[in-house]
């Protein structure tokens, strides 16, 4: 069964993660709620990773975290949420035996016809990168004894996932999850009861392959920054700040992986012109910072229907931006200087501070609306459906306000730059560079 507060979560992260990624698509998407499957994920974002993939899953799904976090305090309410513990060699000495038992929850959940998320890199890069790193074998080990415990008799999964951000941590970003196709165990039971040790790496290869499939991967972590310098220049991949958002996000999901796919294949440390490539455009983008610019300004610059520069777009969308400010910025202000300072790892900071902004932000909006309630307007289905229907929204309009003044003052400031010319001169070559070397470009 799922326990209430889990689908209580379910439905209020869902919201919040439509603020926080208002495009999400679904690629593969698995139809059932009970599919006795394990879904085996790649964990690009820390605890974003759960939080997406578990609100877009259909199925009901349980998954494992660092036992660390399982608390006095917290595990009655990480139990009803469907977390369970899995405990590293850190952990004390008796992790072996923890472990057993947790596994046997796992044979029950997925006998019951549930299912398992796991994240199988097992760690989050401190920078986030287009990639898979190498996975472990715990998601195929925990399903073959899953199957053993039940006799082989009922049918267990394995299936690859994709999350793809255009960034965990920026407001706004794009997010494609991808499916492999599901991959019967059972098939395989012969050869793993002759010699199961081979069966589980053949296994766990086939899915790391499945899970690259889903994925922008670069297998050279040194050539990412040129996917990304690549993608800004194009407008056609996944980047949060330069994107062209009339291309379908899917056909934009697909150049990003094409694009990656090309430069998997190719032995770039010998590839004369496109280690030049590589070297100009490092230079051109560290020219731009040094200039205190972005690319996106230089967009921005070109477009003549921008709001940046439209007087209407400031007077007529200020009470609506100003609305959102006063529902929204002070649980901002609050949370935003709290994470950054607790959390040492930046790539904890967008999970935390969404999941604490809308427990902060809620507390604060529930206070108010009572007062107003009491002050001004006595009708409590008035201000409920304000609550849900007006401060989110309003609060995404006051972020791009806010946005927009920013790129405002920064299109006042590159309109100063005495090359500016130049800098458009150096951009126009390396596109067309990159068109001529570069296939999928």
């Amino acid at each position: 069964m799922m326990r209430p507060l889990y689908f209580i979560l379910k439905q209020v992260f869902k919201y919040s993660l439509w603020i926080y990624y208002p495009r999400v698509k679904v690629v593969n998407a698995p139809k059932k709620y009970l599919t006795r499957t394990i879904y085996a994920s790649n964990h690009a974002a820390s605890f974003m990773d759960q939080l997406v993939v578990e609100t877009m899953n259909k199925p009901i799904v349980f998954f494992m975290t660092r036992s660390d976090v399982f608390t006095t305090l917290l595990k009655p309410i990480l139990w009803a949420v469907h977390m369970l513990p899995i405990y590293r060699s850190h952990d004390g000495e008796d992790t072996k035996k923890k472990n057993e038992a947790v596994f046997k929850i796992c044979n029950k959940i997925l006998k019951g016809g549930r299912s398992l998320l796991i994240f199988s890199e097992g760690f989050t890069d401190d920078v986030f990168i287009r990639r898979l790193k190498p996975i472990k074998k715990g998601a195929v080990r925990i399903g073959m004894g899953a199957l053993e415990s039940i006799d082989w008799k009922k049918d267990i999964y394995l299936q690859a996932v994709g999350v793809n951000y255009g960034h965990p941590n920026v407001i706004g970003s794009d997010v494609v999850i991808a499916y492999g196709q599901p991959i019967l165990l059972n098939v395989y039971k012969e050869d793993y009861l002759e010699n199961p040790n081979k069966v589980i790496n053949d296994l766990t290869a086939l899915l790391e392959k499945e899970m690259q499939a889903q994925l922008t991967y670069i297998e050279n972590a040194d050539w990412a920054p040129m996917h990304e310098q690549i993608m800004c220049l194009t407008k056609k991949g996944l980047n949060p700040e330069n994107r062209d958002t009339t291309i379908p996000l899917l056909t934009r999901w697909q150049y990003s992986r094409e694009l990656a796919n090309w430069m998997n294949q190719l032995d770039l440390e010998n590839n004369t012109l496109l280690k030049e490539l590589k070297s100009d455009l490092e230079a051109f983008f560290a020219d731009l910072k040094h200039n205190g610019i972005s690319e996106k300004l230089l967009s921005l610059n070109e477009r003549k229907n921008s709001p940046c520069s439209s007087w209407w777009y400031w007077l007529l969308i200020f009470p609506i931006a100003l609305l959102g400010f006063i529902h929204n910025y002070p649980a901002y202000a609050i949370v935003k200087p709290f994470v950054e300072k607790s959390f040492k790892r930046s790539v904890f900071w967008g999970s935390v501070k969404m999941t604490l902004g809308t427990l902060v932000n809620a507390i604060y909006n529930v206070i108010l609306l009572l007062l107003l309630h009491h002050l001004v307007y006595a009708n409590v289905l008035f201000w409920v459906l304000y609550l849900f229907v007006v401060i989110g929204p309003t609060g995404i309009i006051a972020y791009n306000y806010y946005q927009n003044w920013f790129n405002r003052k920064g299109l006042t400031r590159l309109l100063k730059i005495s090359n500016l010319e130049k800098i458009y001169a150096q951009r126009d070559a390396l596109k067309e560079r990159i068109k001529a070397l570069i296939p999928v470009a």
